[in-house]
């Protein structure tokens, strides 16, 4: 054991710990932390009374000319970044009545997922950015968790708020009876952006490769398969909570307690990458501090 006293490092030794077991490896080194951002397009966005139309493909070039907020906090962790453009002209259907994915296209926008961890990595940080995404993401653990679409909505702005809370509540009344099945859910009310990180998580999993959680949506997509299996995110942690309310509600119901009160609201993989810096900063520890027995 460290040469500290017991419990004096809180949720370090934990985190390595984490980092260790599923790495394999008594004492692991992140060298290839991936930060992998979804974008989306959603056709609800034309209707919301506060959208910017474009704003999701303005959000892509950002990123890919260095200049968001992610960028410099990935930098800052020496982690990659890329951003997954999820046919960004092609919005999905309004969930308010139509479904937003076929079958067919929810296990192919998985299989995408699946992939994003091809190149290698291992440590993975999750994020999602798209216009009216966590309005689909509020639906979906609506209908996988219950309770008033208030209850899961983001609530910082008063007229997309009131939108948000009845465009949840028309998607609910348009395909109840169907969300007994988790990913039946995930295909009819929720986004490409969450069957893509999904499928990230589950590839994770099977490569036994740690992942951190950011905001509301990417932890919306944790709980569809939460839903299914609970174990299934036991390779996962939330790297914060956000300013959301919903999202420490989230967070409750699968169970995970956040590294970091952030406080910050942005969905974009900022507070996984401010989580990532944590896990390095445990596994340093973890490490270099000398051992009781070395005293």
């Amino acid at each position: 054991s460290l040469a500290v006293p017991e419990g004096a490092l809180g949720r370090m030794a934990e985190i390595a710990e984490w980092v260790a077991g599923w790495a394999g490896m008594t004492q692991p080194a992140i060298t290839r932390p991936l930060i992998a951002i979804f974008a989306g397009t959603h056709g609800l966005a034309a209707a919301m009374p506060d959208a910017e139309q474009g704003a999701t493909h303005r959000l892509v070039e950002l990123y890919a000319a260095g200049g968001g907020a992610v960028n410099q906090l990935a930098l800052e962790a020496e982690a990659g970044l890329k951003v997954f453009d999820l046919a960004l002209d092609m919005p999905v259907p309004d969930i308010r009545s139509e479904e937003a994915l076929s079958e067919a296209a929810c296990a192919a926008t998985m299989a995408f997922g699946m992939e994003s961890i091809a190149g290698g990595t291992d440590i993975l940080c999750l994020g999602a950015a798209g216009e009216g995404g966590r309005i689909s993401a509020a639906a979906l653990m609506a209908a996988l968790f219950g309770g008033a679409p208030g209850g899961w909505t983001a609530q910082d702005r008063s007229n997309g708020s009131t939108f948000a809370n009845e465009a949840v509540a028309a998607a609910l009344a348009t395909h109840e009876g169907h969300f007994g099945d988790p990913l039946e859910a995930l295909r009819r009310i929720g986004s490409r952006e969450l069957a893509a990180i999904a499928g990230a998580i589950l590839a994770a999993r099977y490569q036994r490769i740690p992942v951190l959680l950011d905001g509301f949506v990417s932890c919306a997509a944790a709980a569809v398969l939460h839903k299914m299996e609970p174990s299934a995110l036991d390779h996962c942690m939330a790297a914060h909570v956000s300013a959301d309310p919903a999202h420490a509600r989230l967070l409750a119901a699968i169970g995970k307690t956040p590294l970091i009160e952030s406080g910050i609201s942005l969905e974009e993989g900022a507070g996984a990458a401010l989580g990532l810096a944590m896990v390095k900063s445990a596994l340093a520890i973890h490490r270099g501090t000398a051992t009781r027995d070395k005293l």
